[in-house]
């Protein structure tokens, strides 16, 4: 079978089946409404204490930043409206606390569900998470018994919730499995952070594999095996042997600078979206943050965060990097990313709407505090400052008018601030790269934002399965794009990075070099492989193969060529046995 693989490597060993038993919830009618509000009450308490369990074993075993999922969990058990909602449903309908909690959390879930942006919509695990717990306690329903887990077991279920992968004992989990989930997931974040190869998206796994079955996983290109032949089973041992050799290769890119053969200096930086993340990507010997995503200090709150809490973050993350350069982007949300205390209205079409540097432009006031808070830490760090979703140079001026508003007004106040701070700009929309020329006398770089590039280039819906064909990386137009943008910057002195997914892309990245693309910002755990492709590249013989790229007709020829020159991976073609199936 295949899936989507979210956590690579390999991983070879007995099932592990989780059979969750189904939460059936009926309506029943109750006179006594007092008790269900107590009995629910209850409930709510006996998972405060587990949830409080899970956390500190996953603070002792993963970490602050993983743990810190449980901690919003709590939350949700703290949520007045929450509570009240249900109990209120309990009172007025006098039904029992199963089915109203059921009927409460499901309005929820499927709230979460309708959002597009894929991170915020796998939020919807947290809720489901969380739910099930409260109503297995109602039920008096147990929790599966790990420790009857073996050494070397594939864990294979339905789903994983993030309170399901806290409690695997890693030591004993070679790699995970699962129906459904996807790359944002908890689980699968949770997933690449504890080093367990894992597949997700396998519908119909639970009905072909049994308990003690041998099964293969290969988290990189999707792949499982149900009880390989002798010969598969050897090629994939061997994969996963070359795999452990090359992660111990790649620990000793540490410390080492990023540079072609011919002496073309690059940087790698990372993607975080919180100060916890830093941590992560210094482990990981970044040599800076190319985006932090500042709209998650705004995000799973009541209300706009202040100036002060946001200096207090900015300033912790500059603070850690020392002289490394921190790009800051400003206020990306709106539209589809539901923030309550905003009240952006409901649009047809929240990706073309009212969000990020339109919703700063428009709504000063959140624009003009974020930008003090950043003035203000600039000073603990190599601090820059880049606006989002910018598509006419009227918005690129007005923005920059506000900046330098704010830093008179800090002067005024006797504040300071880092004078000469640098400003530069998300390319990401069309009108955007088409007029890079124009924008680059008014910046100092430019960062290529492929994620939403991709997504108006070739107007997809980039969550839309049924076009998943058409939102790809490869596609000429958008590599025709990037060309453009970066030399329209550097004919002007400008420095270009890149912080979309296609940055991390080995097959793509001799590609951008060749363009002559300044900088890469990718996921902390893509640096050292980064740049060791590049290492061993020479810009000058780069040039010629982003040529040729640009020369090809459609996307399926650009990945093809790419990987008959870069592609490592091994043709598996003959490991087809007669007498085994390969899943």
């Amino acid at each position: 079978m295949k899936g989507l693989g979210v956590s690579q490597g390999i991983g070879i060993g007995k099932a592990f089946i989780i059979q969750k038993k189904a939460l059936d919830v009926e309506m029943i009618k109750v006179n006594d409404t007092d008790s269900e509000v107590k009995r629910f009450k209850n409930s709510l308490e006996v998972c405060r204490l587990e949830i409080e369990e899970i956390y500190m074993k996953t603070l002792k075993n993963m970490g602050e930043k993983e743990a810190q999922i449980f901690r919003a969990h709590e939350m949700i058990l703290e949520d007045e409206a929450f509570i009240s909602e249900v109990e209120m449903k309990i009172n007025n309908e006098h039904v029992n606390a199963e089915y109203a909690l059921n009927e409460i959390a499901n309005s929820y879930i499927k709230m979460f569900e309708s959002i597009k942006d894929e991170y915020l919509r796998e939020r919807s695990e947290d809720i489901k998470d969380i739910m099930s717990r409260i109503l297995r306690i109602l039920l008096g329903i147990n929790v599966t018994d790990y420790d009857k887990m073996d050494e070397n077991s594939i864990v294979i279920a339905k789903d994983l919730t993030p309170s399901d992968t806290a409690l695997l004992d890693k030591s004993k989990v070679s790699a995970m499995i699962t129906e459904t989930g996807g790359k944002t997931s908890h689980a699968a974040i949770m997933a690449r952070i504890m080093g367990i190869p894992t597949v997700v998206g396998i519908e119909g796994i639970l009905e072909k594999v049994k308990d003690s079955d041998i099964v293969v996983c290969d988290g990189k290109s999707g792949k499982v095996m149900i009880n390989p032949c002798e010969k598969q089973a050897k090629y994939y041992m061997k994969k996963k042997q070359i795999e452990m050799k090359i992660n111990k290769e790649l620990r000793k890119q540490v410390g080492l600078p990023t540079i072609t053969k011919d002496g073309y200096k690059i940087e790698l930086l990372s993607n975080i979206g919180s100060p916890k993340d830093v941590e992560l990507a210094l482990k990981n010997d970044t040599e800076g943050i190319g985006l932090f995503r500042s709209e998650f200090i705004f995000m799973n709150r009541n209300c706009k965060p202040s100036e002060e809490e946001q200096f207090q973050e900015y300033k912790e993350v500059l603070e850690c990097m020392g002289d490394k350069p921190v790009i800051i982007r400003t206020l990306d949300i709106g539209g589809d990313k539901e923030v309550p205390y905003l009240k952006i209205p409901k649009e047809m079409n929240p990706f073309l709407g009212y969000r990020a540097i339109r919703l700063c432009l428009g709504d000063t006031e959140i624009f003009r505090t974020q930008l003090k808070a950043i003035l203000r830490a600039s000073v603990f760090g190599n601090a820059k400052i880049m606006f989002p979703m910018i598509s006419t140079m009227k918005e690129l001026k007005d923005a920059k008018r506000i900046l330098e508003e704010e830093k008179k007004e800090l002067k005024k106040m006797g504040i300071a601030f880092k004078e000469n701070i640098q400003i530069g700009i998300m390319i990401e929309i069309p009108s955007a790269a088409i007029i890079s020329d124009l924008l680059a006398r008014e910046v100092d770089f430019f960062s290529i934002g492929t994620n939403d590039l991709i997504q108006y280039t070739m107007a997809v819906d980039r969550m839309n399965s049924k076009l998943s064909h058409l939102y790809s990386q490869y596609h000429p137009a958008l590599l025709r794009l990037i060309s453009s943008i970066i030399k329209n910057a550097h004919e002007a002195g400008k420095w270009v990075g890149m912080c979309g997914e296609a940055a991390g892309d080995p097959k793509l990245i001799p590609v951008f070099l060749g363009m002559g693309l300044d900088e890469f910002s990718m996921n902390s755990p893509s640096i050292l492989n980064s740049r060791y492709i590049i290492r061993g590249l020479n810009k000058k013989d780069m040039e010629q193969i982003a040529e040729n790229t640009l020369k090809l007709e459609n996307a399926i020829e650009v990945e093809n060529y790419l990987s008959d020159l870069f592609s490592d991976d091994e043709k598996e073609n003959h490991l087809n046995c007669n007498d085994k199936k390969e899943y």
